[in-house]
């Protein structure tokens, strides 16, 4: 953990194991930071919608309680609403794919946040799974965590630079074994708390329900790519990503969703347990965004043989929450996109998803962009 003595520290605790532990760390390193409680959820004029918002709090003012810490609420609800969950809805309705959670961190937690109070302080500490280090010209760079099936530096890769620079990830070079074994060991009450499952902001509603409730239903034909027969209707493509292969209700599946038509409202499958039309390796990331250095244009990642005209970068990627890293190369086209060329294709390459490039050792995150075919 970087070196945080005679800086003031705010700590952002969800109420979970893994905030509550990175709290934890903190103060046996003799740090006592101030705890800030970001409070979001659900529309206040709904009844249907549930989430864990009191059981939250109450986990985290025990935290508060057991090391003797200031915790404060910030209620953050209507800025999330306004940048997060429209961002979502209107990804959605476009037909992409969107990640609400990328742009909480950019927006709201090391954003709005830091707008409204995070200013007054060095470090916003969270207990995300990453790390953070310095180069030998002093960037900081965001870096994986060991444990790969729960590294979330694919959630910070939207960061902005001066943001990574503030964060502090106390909990990032720890396996999730060994997280809840400290929390049992300090006798948490999140130690033995189920991690937080969907998106952040829905509480226990169905997605497809939320979806329906904004944009209603928008019903248009199914078909079979390779046939060319229509095998029904679909309510809304809103309904569906790329990649889908559950909960389409069609006979002789197994089906995976392919591709939406936005333009004729047609939302093309293919038959199989692993059909080949629903892999590709070759996409493109629009307005790719660098975290620390375009490395492009820095003579560490550059290769001096390839022409500038079409530079080239050997990388690994992600494109989607996943331990899988796989290598490619991205080249830097004329407009600014990025050409994706992966060493395998990939299942389910979805417009609107996030594209986050790795250098070649998995270890440093470069950035990320949104995907389009």
């Amino acid at each position: 953990m970087r070196e945080l003595h005679g800086k003031k520290v705010a700590a952002l605790l969800s109420g979970g194991v893994d905030s509550s532990v990175a709290v934890a760390l903190l103060v046996e390193q003799g740090i006592q930071p101030d705890l800030w409680y970001i409070q979001i959820g659900p529309e206040r004029d709904t009844t249907d919608f549930t989430c864990t918002i009191e059981e939250d709090l109450e986990m985290a003012r025990a935290v508060a309680a057991k090391y003797r810490l200031s915790l404060q609420v910030i209620d953050l609800h209507k800025d999330y609403w306004e940048h997060v969950v429209d961002y979502t809805i209107s990804q959605v309705r476009q037909g992409l794919t969107p990640n609400p959670d990328v742009m909480c961190n950019r927006l709201i937690k090391f954003g709005v946040f830091n707008e409204r109070v995070g200013h007054d302080y060095d470090i916003i500490a969270t207990g995300h799974y990453a790390q953070t280090e310095e180069d030998e010209q002093g960037r900081t760079w965001l870096c994986t965590s060991p444990d790969p099936v729960k590294d979330q530096t694919d959630f910070l890769a939207q960061l902005q630079p001066w943001q990574l620079r503030k964060a502090c990830f106390p909990i990032g070079h720890l396996p999730k074994s060994e997280v809840r074994a400290i929390a049992e060991r300090e006798h948490l009450s999140a130690a033995h708390r189920k991690d937080s499952q969907g998106i952040c902001f829905l509480g226990k509603i169905d997605y497809n329900d939320y979806i329906r409730k904004y944009l209603g239903e928008q019903p248009g034909q199914v078909i079979d790519r390779e046939t060319g027969r229509v095998l029904g209707l679909h309510r809304g493509l809103w309904f569906h990503t790329i990649g889908q292969r559950k909960g389409l209700g069609f006979g002789g599946g197994p089906w995976y969703v392919i591709e939406k038509d936005m333009k004729r409202n047609i939302l093309w499958v293919a038959h199989g347990y692993d059909p080949i039309a629903a892999y590709s390796d070759q996409f493109h990331v629009v307005e790719p965004h660098w975290l620390t250095t375009d490395p492009f244009t820095d003579a560490a990642f550059t290769d001096p043989t390839t022409p500038a005209a079409t530079p080239q970068l050997s990388v690994t990627l992600k494109i989607r929450h996943t331990p899988d890293f796989c290598p490619a190369t991205i080249s830097l086209q004329p407009d600014g996109r990025l050409a994706i060329q992966t060493e395998r294709p990939l299942q389910g390459v979805a417009p609107g998803q996030f594209c986050v490039i790795y250098d070649p050792q998995r270890h440093r995150c470069f950035g990320s962009g949104e995907i389009r075919l």
